[in-house]
């Protein structure tokens, strides 16, 4: 750390610098770290810039750049996740727009680490002053694209913990209304808050190399709203999870056998209600065991952004500048004029004015890990055999094996083996039509035709003489004659008065 000159120091000790030698032309003034000095006829003298390089030891810097090297990470496995979701059909994937959109939110916030990873931006307009967003345009990009990824994660999980609200303790299926609402919704308020934020409040770099939200209105701008949203959704979830514990017992109870022993048989009312109970149980369980995945992430997601809210929350109000910060703070300032600038002698006196290095690296690392957690919960391993299939597909075609038998064929046909010899000759498809049946199976294990009269010639349909599959004409009547049948000569009158009609 480089001592600055005695010019900017003025009458200040070591190693503040006088605030009347840095005039207001921009930067973030609101973030200076000053305080009047009424020994010194109110001369007020600032800490130099950034506050974190004396309330942290010396290596924090380059230690939250592990966050933005996780984010790197998680951005490749989210964008293999996206490709995944665009490219391969759906047996792979199973893709769901509530899916897309959140990872989607999640590579907005990955990109909000990344950026500044690439530029190095300074964090600092001058000696005493840190850049915001109208200074930097690097913090403007980072700061717009963390408060964006943030509000979309935040609204589509929302949108997620809803759905399966609806599908499990409603038996609501979304349709097409719920499709267009949730776009609306999920992308409309993300941009809105962004806007409303970005106007009112504002980022500026206040830890590491990322901008984030200013302190003034930050609570009823951005925190507080997120946090009810987060809520809300926690609620659904808490909800959805206790109808689900609810359906168990009521379905575990009804299968108990009844320990009556006369032998009376259930009443209709008794059959129907635990049949009712087994049918809601199946119906829930089998929900449950396609949306897991979906509900696991909703909880995963909420747990980090209330983490990462506290936790900045504190951190933002415990760095404000005020009477009371001033006289808690009255230990380690005096520590460091005493020291002469030496920040190591005095870190003891800061811990207790800022979090520990560990809850802020463990703070931004686990920002990070969202996209890890969307491809652990929405990514599948099936994956990895589609995206085979698709690069054997597109590569491998040209390449493909043709025996001499086939050869043969196409030339004179009847070399080929038949299963009969009299039969036709075989026609057979491309390789392009097997490779698109209509059976979803199909890519992956054809049946066998199992067949074999496919292939044996068609028979001639001789009609017999006694059938009445079409109509005759009617035949001349004629006298009955009992030598025409079976029946004895003399048993035609034994008992009845046969008359023969002619004509």
């Amino acid at each position: 750390m480089s001592s600055p000159s005695s010019d900017l120091k003025g009458s200040c000790p070591s190693p503040f610098l006088q605030e009347s030698a840095f005039p207001i032309t921009g930067g973030f003034v609101p973030g200076r770290f000053c305080m009047p000095i009424a020994e010194l006829q109110n001369l007020t003298c600032c800490l130099p810039c950034p506050l974190t390089d004396w309330t942290y030891s010396d290596g924090f810097e380059s230690q939250t750049e592990i966050a933005n090297w996780v984010n790197v990470a998680a951005f490749i496995l989210s964008i293999y996740l996206i490709l995944s979701f665009i490219v391969l059909p759906v047996k792979y994937t199973h893709r769901h727009y509530l899916s897309v959109c959140l990872t989607l939110g999640v590579v907005f916030l990955e990109l909000a680490f990344i950026i500044p990873l690439a530029a190095k931006p300074d964090q600092c307009y001058n000696e005493i002053t840190p850049n915001d967003m109208h200074s930097s345009g690097v913090c403007a990009i980072s700061g717009a694209f963390l408060l964006f990824g943030g509000w979309a994660i935040i609204i589509w999980v929302f949108c997620r913990s809803l759905a399966l609200h609806l599908q499990i303790c409603w038996e609501v299926v979304p349709g097409d209304k719920f499709f267009y609402a949730s776009l609306a919704f999920g992308w409309l308020i993300p941009i809105v808050g962004l806007a409303l934020t970005l106007s009112l409040t504002g980022v500026s770099f206040r830890f590491g190399n990322v901008c984030h939200i200013n302190h003034k209105d930050a609570l009823q701008d951005f925190w507080g709203p997120l946090l009810a949203f987060a809520a809300l959704g926690l609620v659904l979830q808490f909800i959805t999870i206790g109808y689900c514990v609810h359906v168990y017992m009521k379905s575990f109870l009804d299968d108990k056998p009844t320990t009556n022993a006369s032998s009376q048989a259930p009443t209709y009312s008794n059959s129907v209600r635990t049949l009712s109970a087994r049918q809601t149980y199946r119906r829930v369980k089998k929900l449950v065991v396609l949306q897991w995945r979906g509900a696991s992430i909703v909880l995963v997601i909420i747990a980090e952004v209330v983490f990462f809210s506290v936790v900045f929350v504190s951190m933002d109000n415990s760095t404000q500048v005020n009477e009371q910060l001033l006289q808690k703070a009255t230990p380690w300032i005096s520590c460091l004029v005493l020291a002469q600038g030496d920040k190591n002698q005095c870190l003891p006196y800061a811990r207790g004015l800022v979090k520990s290095e560990g809850v802020v690296l463990a703070v931004l690392i686990i920002l990070g890990l969202s996209g890890f957690w969307c491809l652990m919960f929405l990514g599948r391993w099936h994956m990895t055999q589609g995206w085979m299939e698709f690069f054997r597909l597109r590569f491998h075609r040209q390449h493909e094996f043709v025996s001499a038998d086939a050869r043969r064929l196409s030339t004179d046909p009847r070399t080929y083996e038949m299963l009969s010899g009299t039969g036709p000759p075989l026609n057979i498809q491309s390789p392009d039509r097997v490779l698109t049946s209509p059976n979803p199976r199909s890519d992956f294990s054809p049946e066998p035709d199992s067949k074999r009269d496919h292939f044996i010639p068609a028979r001639a349909y001789v009609n017999p003489d006694s059938s009445y599959s079409y109509p005759r004409p009617p035949s001349h009547l004629q006298d009955w004659d009992p030598k025409s049948t079976h029946a004895k000569p003399g048993e035609a009158g034994k008992g009845y008065d046969v008359k023969i009609y002619k004509g």
